[in-house]
């Protein structure tokens, strides 16, 4: 009989499109063995009439699959990483990074635009209050619509709710299959992504069995990248409820680390970028978070 592993997910298009990544490249590696998919609802995918800042509850898009991975209800999760917190649960790991997508954000558009052409009192879709927060200081003038629902949700609501432009991460319009909106994408030194953007992990167990069939999966330099922005964001605190962007970025052995901050209104914002050697990303580390001087209650 074929081994059977059962890998949960979010029911969002993009979470099975992800999971379904996971999938393919598991069936490639280990061709005598069965793995089939399980949809989990979690927290987040029944509340949408809340801006996710304000629900102030933490693993809101992964609690509920946790939990099925704790019981055997399932073996392996799938996770954007963005919506992992730092802690996990006692007895799981994170045993696999992939390969990461672009983590920058993009702004779509039906019209010909870009960030440096908004125009006072362009309406600009997004929910996230570290985009408003760093849009708002670049574009004081704009309005910001919050917006929520999976991407082609999002999309839509351009024409629903009468934007001139949404903020959306790339990776998950790349994986998706909508870059024919796109119409400029945003430099890491303006706006700075939330820690894990563009990073699909795999967790599991903290069984040898399971390890060892992720190993092939993990990419070295982006674990290292969210490992590094993870560490960051524990010194740090906060999740979703701070308008806080950190990206770690490896190229040619260097380790680039920017940090922003801001109150929601963007009118006091505090950035940082430090590099080095990767193998120094815990002082790399250690000087962006004294770079930001601030303390956040977790």
């Amino acid at each position: 009989m074929k081994k059977r592993w059962i890998l949960g997910t979010r029911g969002s298009k993009l979470a099975l499109t992800q999971t379904g990544m996971v999938v393919a490249e598991l069936r490639s590696l280990y061709p005598e063995w069965e793995f089939t998919t399980k949809i989990i609802k979690t927290t987040g995918d029944t509340i949408w009439d809340k801006p996710i800042h304000t629900i102030g509850e933490k693993g809101l898009f992964v609690k509920e699959i946790e939990e099925a991975l704790e019981k055997g209800e399932i073996d392996l999760a799938v996770h954007s990483m963005k919506d992992l917190p730092t802690g996990l649960p006692s007895g799981l790991v994170i045993a696999a990074v992939l390969k990461r997508e672009d983590p920058r954000d993009a702004l779509l558009s039906r019209s010909p635009l870009s960030f440096d052409t908004l125009k006072q009192g362009a309406r600009i879709g997004t929910n996230s209050l570290r985009r408003k927060s760093q849009i708002l200081h670049c574009h004081p003038g704009v309005k910001i619509i919050p917006i929520r629902g999976n991407v082609d949700t999002r999309i839509r609501k351009m024409d629903d709710l009468d934007l001139q432009a949404i903020v959306l991460a790339l990776a998950g319009i790349r994986r998706m299959g909508y870059e024919d909106s796109v119409r400029d994408i945003l430099s890491l030194d303006i706006l700075v992504p939330p820690s894990g953007q563009g990073a699909i992990g795999v967790e599991s167990r903290d069984e040898a069995e399971s390890i060892d069939l992720l190993k092939p999966l993990d990419h070295r330099e982006s674990r290292k990248e969210v490992e590094t922005e993870r560490l960051l964001q524990t010194m740090i605190g906060g999740g979703c409820s701070v308008p806080l962007g950190i990206n770690a970025c490896i190229g040619s052995g260097e380790l680039v680390v920017r940090a922003a901050y801001s109150d929601e209104q963007g009118l006091s914002l505090v950035r940082v970028k430090e590099s080095g050697p990767v193998e120094t990303a815990a002082q790399i580390v250690k000087r962006a978070f004294e770079g930001l001087n601030i303390t956040l209650q977790q």
